[in-house]
């Protein structure tokens, strides 16, 4: 696909959101060949949610990955930018207090949160140090950020055959189990274009963030990064 599939306005992204939402989840359980799973697990571990803490769960669509959080006994906050995937996630979820808002520009105070985190979302904004920046002022000092993203496999022949998996396999599945396929042809294309570890490390520590460090999952598949506000 050609590189200006990536040129979408912000509203353009957030109506790609809404026509995926109804079958986002299954979507992404069937594309990941259930790892997805395993990622949001790694994902709350890292972030290591506590009683009476309050925890940022940015680009959260449907709650999937928030609900861990509650059930850990925090203060989940879910937010997002896409109507569709709010209201899909309040139909399952009453109980979760979901919040719409932009990652460059997010409805909450300075300090509000202990812990912010985001999984598989940041790709998706238009300015990442931008959001990153934003992110670290809405954390209290001495909090924390987690962030689960696709990255760069780490063994060249694998990095190869994951490659031909984003342009050929991902599409083609999309098309059989998703509500609006042609939005995973711009996904694929998003995560080939996306920074590397080292280099979403560096924006981390760009942005502000302290004691930057990442580990891969699934043989770098996905890079979990992780960071601290001074």
């Amino acid at each position: 696909m050609p590189r200006a599939s990536l040129e979408k306005q912000p509203h353009e992204v957030a109506a790609m959101f809404d026509a995926v939402a109804r079958r986002y989840d299954l979507t992404n359980d069937v594309l990941s060949l259930g790892q997805d799973r395993r990622w949001r697990r790694r994902t709350v571990a890292a972030v290591d949610p506590r009683p009476g803490e309050t925890v940022l769960d940015l680009a959260a669509g449907t709650g999937t990955s928030s609900a861990p959080f509650a059930a850990a006994g925090a203060r989940v906050v879910p937010c997002d930018f896409s109507l569709g995937m709010l209201t899909a996630g309040k139909a399952r979820r009453p109980d979760l207090p979901f919040v719409a808002g932009d990652a460059l520009r997010l409805p909450f105070a300075d300090a509000s949160f202990d812990a912010v985190t985001v999984s598989f979302g940041l790709r998706n904004v238009a300015g990442t140090r931008d959001a990153l920046a934003e992110m670290l002022r809405v954390t209290r000092p001495g909090g924390r950020i987690v962030v689960c993203e696709f990255s760069s496999p780490t063994w060249p022949p694998f990095r190869v055959l994951y490659t031909e998996y984003l342009v050929r396999a991902l599409p083609a599945i999309a098309r059989v189990v998703s509500s609006d396929p042609e939005s995973y042809e711009y996904l694929a294309d998003s995560i080939r274009a996306w920074p590397d570890q080292v280099g979403l490390a560096r924006l981390l520590r760009e942005a502000g963030w302290t004691h930057v460090a990442y580990r891969n999952l699934s043989g770098g598949i996905v890079a979990l990064h992780r960071g601290r506000r001074p």
